[in-house]
Protein backbone atom coordinates (compact mmCIF):
# COMPACT_ATOMS: atom_id res chain seq x y z
CA UNK A 1 0.00 0.00 0.00
CA UNK A 2 1.27 3.05 -1.01
CA UNK A 3 0.07 7.11 -0.32
CA UNK A 4 0.52 10.25 -1.92
CA UNK A 5 -0.13 13.04 0.48
CA UNK A 6 -0.05 16.86 -0.50
CA UNK A 7 -0.24 19.16 2.91
CA UNK A 8 -1.18 23.17 2.46
CA UNK A 9 1.09 23.17 -0.81
CA UNK A 10 1.86 26.22 -2.33
CA UNK A 11 3.79 26.70 -5.42
CA UNK A 12 4.65 29.46 -7.43
CA UNK A 13 6.26 29.72 -10.82
CA UNK A 14 8.34 33.33 -12.01
CA UNK A 15 7.38 34.87 -8.83
CA UNK A 16 3.27 34.01 -9.80
CA UNK A 17 1.45 32.03 -7.03
CA UNK A 18 -0.17 29.05 -8.75
CA UNK A 19 -1.31 26.56 -6.22
CA UNK A 20 -2.72 27.58 -2.79
CA UNK A 21 -2.90 25.19 0.54
CA UNK A 22 -3.88 22.45 -2.00
CA UNK A 23 -4.63 19.17 -0.24
CA UNK A 24 -5.28 15.77 -1.50
CA UNK A 25 -4.36 12.61 -0.41
CA UNK A 26 -4.29 9.45 -2.62
CA UNK A 27 -3.65 5.48 -1.89
CA UNK A 28 -3.36 2.43 -3.59
CA UNK A 29 -6.03 1.38 -5.04
CA UNK A 30 -8.15 4.94 -6.05
CA UNK A 31 -8.91 6.76 -9.07
CA UNK A 32 -8.90 10.56 -8.02
CA UNK A 33 -9.89 12.74 -11.17
CA UNK A 34 -9.09 16.58 -10.91
CA UNK A 35 -11.64 18.92 -13.26
CA UNK A 36 -11.56 22.79 -13.51
CA UNK A 37 -11.23 25.58 -15.44
CA UNK A 38 -8.34 26.60 -18.00
CA UNK A 39 -5.12 28.09 -15.80
CA UNK A 40 -6.22 27.29 -12.45
CA UNK A 41 -2.91 25.45 -11.89
CA UNK A 42 -4.36 21.65 -12.64
CA UNK A 43 -0.97 20.76 -15.12
CA UNK A 44 0.87 22.78 -12.34
CA UNK A 45 0.00 19.98 -9.84
CA UNK A 46 1.33 17.35 -11.84
CA UNK A 47 4.83 18.88 -12.53
CA UNK A 48 4.81 20.25 -8.92
CA UNK A 49 4.60 16.54 -7.47
CA UNK A 50 7.58 15.28 -9.57
CA UNK A 51 9.97 17.90 -9.39
CA UNK A 52 9.73 20.23 -11.95
CA UNK A 53 12.90 22.63 -11.45
CA UNK A 54 10.50 25.64 -12.96
CA UNK A 55 8.54 25.58 -9.67
CA UNK A 56 9.45 27.23 -6.19
CA UNK A 57 7.60 25.36 -3.30
CA UNK A 58 6.40 28.35 -1.12
CA UNK A 59 5.14 25.89 1.80
CA UNK A 60 3.65 22.87 2.39
CA UNK A 61 5.06 19.04 1.98
CA UNK A 62 4.42 16.67 -0.79
CA UNK A 63 4.55 13.19 1.13
CA UNK A 64 5.18 9.82 -0.33
CA UNK A 65 4.59 6.75 2.12
CA UNK A 66 5.57 9.46 4.70
CA UNK A 67 8.55 10.60 3.09
CA UNK A 68 9.18 14.02 2.36
CA UNK A 69 9.57 14.83 -1.61
CA UNK A 70 10.22 18.54 -1.69
CA UNK A 71 13.76 18.38 -2.54
CA UNK A 72 14.05 15.16 -4.03
CA UNK A 73 15.12 14.92 -7.83
CA UNK A 74 12.82 14.15 -10.50
CA UNK A 75 15.01 10.67 -10.71
CA UNK A 76 14.78 9.75 -7.79
CA UNK A 77 11.04 10.25 -7.42
CA UNK A 78 10.59 8.02 -10.41
CA UNK A 79 12.39 5.05 -8.62
CA UNK A 80 9.97 5.32 -6.08
CA UNK A 81 7.33 4.44 -8.09
CA UNK A 82 5.83 7.63 -9.40
CA UNK A 83 4.76 8.15 -13.36
CA UNK A 84 3.52 11.46 -15.28
CA UNK A 85 2.06 11.17 -18.64
CA UNK A 86 2.78 14.55 -20.36
CA UNK A 87 -0.20 16.11 -21.83
CA UNK A 88 2.52 17.14 -24.91
CA UNK A 89 5.26 14.35 -24.66
CA UNK A 90 7.94 16.17 -25.55
CA UNK A 91 9.57 14.64 -29.04
CA UNK A 92 13.55 13.50 -28.37
CA UNK A 93 15.52 12.28 -31.76
CA UNK A 94 18.51 10.11 -31.37
CA UNK A 95 16.94 8.01 -28.25
CA UNK A 96 14.56 4.91 -29.34
CA UNK A 97 11.78 3.88 -27.56
CA UNK A 98 13.36 0.66 -26.95
CA UNK A 99 16.80 1.83 -25.93
CA UNK A 100 15.21 4.34 -23.52
CA UNK A 101 12.81 1.54 -21.55
CA UNK A 102 15.65 -0.63 -21.96
CA UNK A 103 17.79 1.69 -19.69
CA UNK A 104 15.44 2.57 -17.51
CA UNK A 105 14.03 -0.80 -16.72
CA UNK A 106 17.96 -1.50 -15.98
CA UNK A 107 18.23 1.18 -13.59
CA UNK A 108 15.54 -0.41 -10.96
CA UNK A 109 15.59 -4.20 -11.91
CA UNK A 110 19.30 -5.62 -11.17
CA UNK A 111 17.43 -8.83 -13.03
CA UNK A 112 16.56 -7.32 -16.40
CA UNK A 113 16.56 -9.62 -18.98
CA UNK A 114 16.46 -8.60 -22.86
CA UNK A 115 14.62 -11.64 -23.76
CA UNK A 116 11.59 -10.64 -21.14
CA UNK A 117 11.68 -6.98 -22.64
CA UNK A 118 11.38 -7.64 -25.97
CA UNK A 119 8.45 -10.07 -25.46
CA UNK A 120 6.65 -7.49 -23.09
CA UNK A 121 6.65 -4.21 -25.37
CA UNK A 122 5.96 -6.43 -28.53
CA UNK A 123 3.06 -7.57 -26.48
CA UNK A 124 1.78 -3.71 -25.49
CA UNK A 125 2.67 -2.31 -28.74
CA UNK A 126 0.31 -4.66 -29.99
CA UNK A 127 -2.21 -4.00 -27.30
CA UNK A 128 -2.11 -0.27 -27.79
CA UNK A 129 -2.29 -0.91 -31.56
CA UNK A 130 0.73 0.94 -32.42
CA UNK A 131 3.34 -0.11 -35.10
CA UNK A 132 5.47 -2.14 -33.76
CA UNK A 133 8.36 -0.24 -36.07
CA UNK A 134 7.61 2.72 -33.49
CA UNK A 135 9.47 1.39 -30.47
CA UNK A 136 12.84 1.76 -32.82
CA UNK A 137 12.40 5.46 -33.76
CA UNK A 138 13.07 8.55 -31.40
CA UNK A 139 11.21 9.22 -28.94
CA UNK A 140 8.05 11.00 -30.10
CA UNK A 141 10.03 11.69 -33.34
CA UNK A 142 6.93 12.10 -36.16
CA UNK A 143 4.79 10.40 -33.71
CA UNK A 144 0.76 12.08 -34.11
CA UNK A 145 -0.68 13.53 -31.14
CA UNK A 146 -2.73 10.26 -30.72
CA UNK A 147 0.61 7.83 -30.90
CA UNK A 148 2.58 10.42 -28.03
CA UNK A 149 -0.48 9.52 -25.90
CA UNK A 150 -0.32 5.92 -26.57
CA UNK A 151 3.85 6.04 -26.01
CA UNK A 152 3.05 7.53 -22.67
CA UNK A 153 1.02 4.74 -21.66
CA UNK A 154 3.17 2.23 -23.25
CA UNK A 155 5.74 3.64 -20.78
CA UNK A 156 3.43 3.32 -17.69
CA UNK A 157 3.24 -0.30 -18.38
CA UNK A 158 6.87 -1.09 -19.28
CA UNK A 159 7.65 0.67 -16.28
CA UNK A 160 5.34 -0.48 -13.65
CA UNK A 161 4.65 2.54 -11.59
CA UNK A 162 2.87 2.17 -8.54
CA UNK A 163 1.51 5.71 -8.34
CA UNK A 164 0.68 7.61 -11.74
CA UNK A 165 -0.16 10.60 -12.79
CA UNK A 166 -1.97 11.62 -15.90
CA UNK A 167 -2.12 15.07 -17.07
CA UNK A 168 -4.89 15.53 -19.63
CA UNK A 169 -4.09 12.51 -21.40
CA UNK A 170 -7.44 12.25 -23.68
CA UNK A 171 -6.97 15.81 -25.27
CA UNK A 172 -6.30 15.77 -28.80
CA UNK A 173 -7.31 12.06 -28.96
CA UNK A 174 -9.50 10.65 -31.71
CA UNK A 175 -12.52 8.64 -30.43
CA UNK A 176 -10.74 5.46 -31.30
CA UNK A 177 -7.08 6.23 -29.55
CA UNK A 178 -9.27 7.50 -26.29
CA UNK A 179 -10.85 4.51 -26.11
CA UNK A 180 -7.44 2.54 -26.68
CA UNK A 181 -5.83 4.67 -23.94
CA UNK A 182 -8.99 4.59 -21.16
CA UNK A 183 -9.17 0.82 -21.81
CA UNK A 184 -5.18 0.31 -21.33
CA UNK A 185 -5.49 2.27 -17.94
CA UNK A 186 -7.96 0.68 -16.41
CA UNK A 187 -6.64 -3.10 -17.66
CA UNK A 188 -3.34 -1.70 -15.68
CA UNK A 189 -5.28 -0.31 -12.83
CA UNK A 190 -7.46 -3.71 -12.78
CA UNK A 191 -3.78 -5.88 -12.43
CA UNK A 192 -1.57 -3.35 -10.23
CA UNK A 193 -3.82 -1.73 -8.23
CA UNK A 194 -1.84 1.79 -8.68
CA UNK A 195 -3.18 5.00 -7.51
CA UNK A 196 -3.73 6.85 -10.31
CA UNK A 197 -4.29 11.01 -10.13
CA UNK A 198 -6.50 12.04 -14.11
CA UNK A 199 -6.29 15.36 -14.81
CA UNK A 200 -8.44 16.14 -17.31
CA UNK A 201 -11.35 18.38 -18.49
CA UNK A 202 -13.59 15.62 -20.20
CA UNK A 203 -16.28 13.65 -18.89
CA UNK A 204 -16.05 10.99 -21.96
CA UNK A 205 -12.17 9.98 -20.90
CA UNK A 206 -14.36 8.57 -17.24
CA UNK A 207 -16.39 6.55 -19.56
CA UNK A 208 -13.18 4.48 -19.72
CA UNK A 209 -11.37 5.09 -16.92
CA UNK A 210 -13.94 5.25 -13.24
CA UNK A 211 -12.97 7.43 -10.48
CA UNK A 212 -13.60 7.06 -7.05
CA UNK A 213 -12.95 10.59 -5.85
CA UNK A 214 -14.01 13.92 -8.18
CA UNK A 215 -12.24 17.29 -7.40
CA UNK A 216 -13.36 20.68 -9.16
CA UNK A 217 -10.16 22.53 -9.17
CA UNK A 218 -10.25 26.82 -9.15
CA UNK A 219 -7.68 29.35 -8.19
CA UNK A 220 -4.99 26.48 -6.82
CA UNK A 221 -6.49 24.55 -5.10
CA UNK A 222 -9.70 22.38 -4.67
CA UNK A 223 -13.27 24.06 -3.93
CA UNK A 224 -15.43 20.51 -4.22
CA UNK A 225 -15.37 16.90 -3.70
CA UNK A 226 -17.38 14.01 -4.89
CA UNK A 227 -18.20 10.66 -6.67
CA UNK A 228 -18.49 10.78 -10.34
CA UNK A 229 -22.06 11.78 -10.04
CA UNK A 230 -19.91 14.92 -9.33
CA UNK A 231 -18.90 14.88 -13.40
CA UNK A 232 -22.92 14.81 -14.07
CA UNK A 233 -22.91 17.83 -12.66
CA UNK A 234 -20.43 19.77 -14.02
CA UNK A 235 -21.36 18.17 -17.55
CA UNK A 236 -24.59 20.30 -16.79
CA UNK A 237 -23.71 23.33 -15.51
CA UNK A 238 -19.93 23.61 -16.68
CA UNK A 239 -18.23 25.23 -13.59
CA UNK A 240 -20.82 27.97 -12.10
CA UNK A 241 -20.20 28.67 -8.81
CA UNK A 242 -23.56 29.24 -7.76
CA UNK A 243 -24.87 25.66 -8.99
CA UNK A 244 -22.02 23.69 -8.15
CA UNK A 245 -21.74 25.72 -4.78
CA UNK A 246 -17.95 26.49 -5.35
CA UNK A 247 -18.08 29.99 -4.72
CA UNK A 248 -15.42 30.89 -2.29
CA UNK A 249 -16.10 33.43 0.16
CA UNK A 250 -13.33 36.06 0.42
CA UNK A 251 -12.02 36.44 4.24
CA UNK A 252 -11.49 40.45 4.73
Amino acid sequence: MHTLKIENLTASVENKTILKDFNIEIKSGEIHAIMGPNGTGKSTLSKVIMGSSNYKIEKGKILFDDKELNDLPTDERARLGLFLGYQMPLEIEGVSNSDFLRTAMRSKNEEFKLYDFIKKINSTVDQLNMDRQMIHRGINEGFSGGERKKNEILQMYMLEPNTIILDEIDSGLDVDSLRIVGENVMKYYKENKPAILLITHYQRLLDYIKPDFVHIMKDGHIVKTGDKELVKEIEEYGYDDEKLGTKVVEEN
